[in-house]
């Protein structure tokens, strides 16, 4: 199992943390308003733990349940605290009316992450291609892109304690491509699917 550390006490670190907690990885939270992350700690129960907004993670794999405005100054700010973690990057930098990506260039949320990581970091993109809804009582498969297999294997392996398939997409460039790919998400809730209850996955057919 994996040592899990949740730098966030929104609802998806609520969600992660618990799945996580179930699939009998330890977890630790963190967060700025320590009674926040206090509160979500015993939520979770299962022996999960708190640390101080800033520390050194006690999880080898750090997960950052944030707004996709807030991932790239908090890892900036936690700098050497992230020195040899796997970080992991689940969120969406969408436009204002959620059609499209924030950004002006072929870049993600987890590419800039990379740039102002400590030595030894290593980022994954995960989670953003699933609604919360979805990751709280369905099984969906979970997309990963990154640029150490190591890192990468350590996160298929937490993401199959969950009892969810990681599928890998490459390297991290892709991880722009899994950010359009949770615009598709938002334009088929609000078109084709009309409905949050889903998630794009891999059919395999024999040949």
């Amino acid at each position: 199992m994996s040592s899990i550390t949740l730098i966030g006490t929104g609802n998806m670190a609520r969600t992660i943390g618990t799945l996580a907690v179930a699939g009998g990885n330890t977890v630790e939270v963190m967060g700025r308003d320590q009674s926040k992350t206090d509160d979500l700690a015993k939520a979770l129960g299962g022996g999960a733990t708190t640390g101080k907004w800033g520390a050194v993670p006690a999880g080898d794999i750090v997960i950052t349940a944030l707004l996709a405005d807030g991932v790239v100054p908090v890892v900036a700010e936690y700098g050497d605290a992230l020195a040899d973690k796997v970080i992991i990057d689940i969120s969406n930098p969408f436009n204002s009316t959620s059609d499209g990506l924030a950004h002006r260039e072929e870049t993600s949320i987890a590419q800039e992450v990379a740039k102002v990581a400590p030595a030894g970091a290593s980022v994954v993109k995960a989670f953003n291609t699933i609604f919360r809804n979805v990751l709280e009582k369905g099984q969906p498969d979970v997309f990963i892109a990154g640029d150490n297999a190591q890192a990468k294997a350590d996160v298929a392996a937490f993401i199959e304690s969950l009892g969810l398939r990681p599928l890998d997409v490459g390297g991290l460039k892709m991880a722009h491509w899994l950010e359009g790919m949770g615009v598709v998400t938002m334009g088929l809730a609000g078109n084709g699917v009309g409905h949050w209850d889903f998630a794009l996955g891999v059919n395999e057919f024999a040949g």
